[in-house]
């Protein structure tokens, strides 16, 4: 199959495009190698994809109409994986303006150009921000009701909400997937784990945030095959949560780490304006319809990802 995939340069779209150039798929990349982190480390996950096989890559910032179609039509693509955006809880909070370029525009122009193009299956990333605050309790696609608590939420709800209209005026299958908190090698560094096991691998102490926090800490690996699944599906529309279906709290996160780094010190901070308290995916539904099984566990994952940032 001919599959773009935007945001390719990024850390799970690297992770995507590998795993679809093994399978012999037709890759192109659109990135704008944006400098929200470095644009080196983008250009390295670039020259590791390449070692796999070839694919095809533009240099084009989404929010640029023209440039944007110009990509779509150098080929027939049979899927869309819309994984490009501003992340970011906290950059968001200071920059809300720049989600509204990043994650709402380029998500239009991106649906427009599938529709025009007639693309036959659009996959969308969104996040497990869109569900808000809502408490200590395994978290159902039906409950997200838009009363998020960061620029960077809002702004994926309502480029969820785009999603669904392009596709009821262009027709075309729409998948959107809810990620929990992915991490593994090559994770964004701004993220809690990779500064963690960058940190103390270096010797320095951490920084923890607020009190009673857990997350549902998924290993990029599992989002692959749950997206690898999606692309021999046949539903129109479909919204999943890719997630373990497991939160781990902040102190048992800090007990794994502590295994690999015995001398490890903690320092505590305040809670960070628009940060939830708690993830939890349900994942019944990818489960039934995808037959999503996460693999790693969380004292697995963090030694895949500390052992890669020991030898990066």
């Amino acid at each position: 199959m001919k599959v773009l995939v935007t945001g390719g340069a990024g850390f799970i779209g690297s992770h995507v495009c590998k795993e679809l150039i093994r399978k012999k798929h037709d890759v192109t990349i659109i990135d704008s190698i944006d400098s929200y982190y470095s644009k080196e480390r983008k250009k390295q996950q670039l020259a590791e994809i390449k070692k796999l096989g070839v694919f095809e890559f533009h240099e084009v910032n989404l929010f640029h109409m023209d440039k944007c179609l110009e990509v779509f039509q150098t080929k027939k693509f049979d899927i869309v994986i819309h994984l490009a955006a501003l992340p970011g809880v906290s950059y968001s909070i200071k920059y809300p303006l720049s989600y509204v370029d990043y994650d709402i525009k380029a998500t239009i122009n991106v649906l427009t150009c599938c529709g025009k193009t007639g693309v036959s299956h659009v996959i969308f990333s969104s996040s497990s921000s869109v569900y808000g605050q809502q408490g200590d309790q395994p978290l159902k696609e039906e409950m997200a009701n838009g009363q998020v608590i960061s620029p960077y939420a809002a702004a994926k709800y309502g480029a969820e909400s785009f999603c669904h209209t392009f596709q009821h005026l262009y027709g075309f299958r729409l998948s959107i997937l809810r990620f929990f908190t992915v991490y593994g090698p090559w994770a964004r560094p701004d993220m809690a784990i990779p500064i963690f096991a960058d940190r103390l691998s270096k010797g320095l102490p951490i920084e923890v945030y607020g009190e009673g926090s857990a997350r549902d800490y998924t290993y990029v690996d599992d989002i692959i095959q749950g997206i690898k699944a999606l692309l021999h599906t046949s539903h129109q529309t479909e919204i999943f949560n890719l997630g373990s279906g497991k939160p781990i709290s902040m102190p048992a996160l800090l007990e794994v780490f502590q295994r690999h780094f015995p001398n490890m010190k903690v320092v505590q901070k305040l809670e960070r304006t628009g940060d939830v308290k708690m993830t939890w995916s349900d994942i019944g539904k990818a489960k039934r319809l995808l037959g999503y099984a996460p693999k790693v566990t969380i004292e697995e994952g963090i030694e895949k990802t500390v052992h890669w940032v020991k030898g990066f």
